[in-house]
């Protein structure tokens, strides 16, 4: 089956009289605006949206026929660093951060894609580092950029 023959959804709406469907999506599927899908009521169907849009949890997509579908954040696999320190956070927020790595910060919580070289320097930093598998919305970066691209994230 080609791409064209699917329906396609192509613009983001804010809200919506109803939702047909949804699709959880990690935050590499969230990032890319070309994508074929499996909504879960076992459809194929394809996002297409402008380049550079972020999907978040909760974000309606709707096609040119009415087809609408909520975005969920599926759950990854996460590290997680709790801190009651705000100063402690921070230093692992800049260290995490210069290495361009994807954060979600929360208060006295900080979450990355799971990655045991990092989990080892934040540990060295002194916070206690946790494995876990949630939803992953991270920071979208001061202008409005890809979450996520990192090195093992490139698109």
């Amino acid at each position: 089956m080609s791409c064209s023959t699917l329906p396609l959804l192509t613009k983001r709406i804010e809200l919506a009289e109803r939702v047909d469907a949804n699709v959880a999506l990690t935050l590499e599927q969230r990032v890319r605006s070309r994508l074929r899908i499996r909504i879960d009521d076992g459809r194929e169907v394809g996002i297409l949206l402008p380049r550079g849009q972020i999907l978040k949890d909760g974000d309606l997509l709707a096609s040119e026929e009415g087809l609408v579908v909520r975005i969920v954040a599926a759950p990854e696999r996460l590290s997680s660093a709790l801190c009651d320190d705000p100063l402690l956070l921070a230093r692992a927020c800049y260290h995490l951060g210069n290495r361009h790595i994807a954060l979600q910060i929360e208060p006295g919580r900080l979450r990355w894609l799971h990655d045991h070289v990092l989990d080892a320097m934040v540990r060295g930093l002194g916070l206690q580092v946790s494995v876990e598998d949630a939803p992953f919305e991270p920071e979208p970066g001061a202008y409005g950029g890809h979450a996520g691209d990192d090195d093992r994230h490139r698109h």
